[in-house]
């Protein structure tokens, strides 16, 4: 296992990330302050508490993460404040930041799993769970389809983080920082490019209410 701190990285990393990206979408529908917290405190707690569930941890232990909580508060409460023309800017490197909170959130939550002795599919369920979980929360609390299941590859991507940290178990903070700049990279091509997962679309499903 690395060593306790780069796992501390990885998870402010996606807090921070996860925070602005759920406070951003609660600003775009217009909630108050109150729902700006709300949803970017869902955002990056939401994946972590779905993970303690699926694999035993008490949802409890979430009020012994005080730093971590208030990491996240101070982190809405700057993007709140800032200026339009800043915010943007912000906006247009949304996918990024999304990007950033999927692969430090997978790789979290990958290494939890490892550490908790957990066999390879856990692994990769944590990793993605704890990747995707937010954002699907937020998007739901937000009345949005979750970007999970729309047609960019999304938890694919988490998944990989998992499938390596499960079957290679890298503990040198360089292997770590090297997989979380490739999921990110790969994140954003998908974007770029458009990648797509097979879908099929029975006749006239899009027509329903």
């Amino acid at each position: 296992m690395p060593d306790f701190d780069i796992f501390q990285l990885f998870t402010i990393i996606g807090i921070v990330a996860f925070a602005a990206s759920g406070a951003m979408v609660a600003m775009e529908e217009q909630y108050d302050i109150f729902g700006v917290l709300v949803l970017g405190l869902v955002t990056a707690f939401g994946g972590g508490i779905i993970r303690n569930l699926l694999i035993g941890i008490p949802v409890t232990t979430l009020w012994n993460q005080g730093p971590m909580l208030m990491t996240a508060v101070v982190s809405i409460l700057i993007l709140y404040l800032l200026p339009d023309p800043l915010l943007k800017h912000w906006k247009r490197g949304e996918a990024f930041f999304d990007a950033i909170g999927l692969s430090a959130f997978a790789i979290q939550g990958a290494l939890y799993a490892v550490n908790a002795g957990l066999p390879l599919s856990a692994v990769m369920a944590a990793a993605m769970l704890t990747g995707i979980g937010g954002g699907i929360v937020r998007d739901m609390l937000a009345g949005r389809k979750p970007l999970v299941l729309r047609d960019e590859i999304y938890a694919s991507w988490a998944l990989a983080a998992g499938l390596v940290v499960g079957l290679f178990r890298p503990n040198q903070t360089w292997e770590l920082i090297a997989l979380f700049a490739v999921i990110i990279l790969l994140r954003m091509l998908s974007v770029h490019y458009r990648w797509r997962l097979p879908r099929r679309a029975l006749p006239g499903g899009g027509d329903r209410k």
